[in-house]
């Protein structure tokens, strides 16, 4: 049985480690048995650390740097990739972090769960990022943005932070696990239900529409002549009286410029 001072400092305790700002860090990551410890970043797509799933890194940098790290993907694979950034002591004030994923052709790739931009208050120590991708596909359409197997970028940096933080030294660890088995895919799913709904037939007609009769005063004895003559207003007349006019006008024009006879 707890006493009260022990239960008052247990309170204390879960307050801090709730309070707003003081810990965003993400799960302590799983590296492999055995594996080395990768201790350097590239600052390009050119320059990235080769790491393989499963092995961890921690990387002393600045903030401001872009740091880059590159993983192979087999077909089927689903990769997730948790970072945690400790912070400096002296900042001035809040930061947001970004973890990005790029495939070979340097296409963004999205992330299906994971805090891939969080931010960091000022009296925050570390700050947890993650990012999950989809199942690499083994095959996949040019015009789309699926995921393929082959070489696949990791880059990591602060995008907003006040001016008097950078180049404030952190520290980073990252880790990029495979995920065995964490259910059906959303890509494998089935089609519950047709896009389209289907079409009602028309009915069918068993007897044959009744046609009207013709008038009887339009035979090929009454002619209506009114109707071979253009609607007034139309542009039958509009043009026939505009090339009268242009007529005249030409025969005035000549008269009174034709030059006179001499004899």
């Amino acid at each position: 049985m707890l006493t009260r001072s022990a239960t008052v400092a247990a309170l204390l305790a879960v307050g801090v480690a709730l309070a707003p700002g003081a810990a965003l860090a993400a799960p302590t990551p799983t590296p492999s048995p055995g594996a080395v410890t990768v201790t350097k970043a590239g600052t390009s797509y050119l320059s990235a650390t080769p790491v393989a799933a499963g092995q961890p890194v921690r990387v002393a940098a600045s903030t401001g740097e872009y740091l880059y790290w590159s993983f192979p993907a087999e077909a089927g694979e689903i990769h997730e990739i948790t970072a945690t950034v400790t912070l400096a002591q002296n900042r001035t004030g809040r930061s947001t972090w970004t973890v990005e994923v790029f495939d070979g052709l340097r296409r963004r790739q999205a992330c299906t769960a994971g805090a891939q931009t969080p931010t960091a208050d000022a009296s925050a120590r570390t700050v947890g990022l993650g990012c999950t991708l989809r199942r690499v596909r083994p095959w996949a359409e040019p015009w789309s943005g699926d995921p393929l197997p082959g070489t696949y970028y990791v880059r990591l940096a602060v995008v907003d932070v006040p001016e008097a933080d950078l180049g404030l030294p952190v520290d980073v660890d990252l880790l990029i696990s495979t995920v065995d088995d964490v259910g059906t895919s959303a890509d494998d799913g089935r089609l519950e239900k047709a896009l389209v709904p289907p079409t009602n037939a028309g009915a069918v007609l068993d007897a044959e529409p009744a046609v009207a009769p013709e008038d009887d005063e339009e035979d090929g004895w009454n002619l209506n002549l009114t109707g071979w003559l253009p609607e007034a207003g139309s542009r039958w007349i509009w043009t026939t009286a505009g090339g009268m006019l242009a007529a005249i006008a030409g025969v005035v024009g000549f008269a009174l410029t034709r030059r006179p006879t001499t004899r």
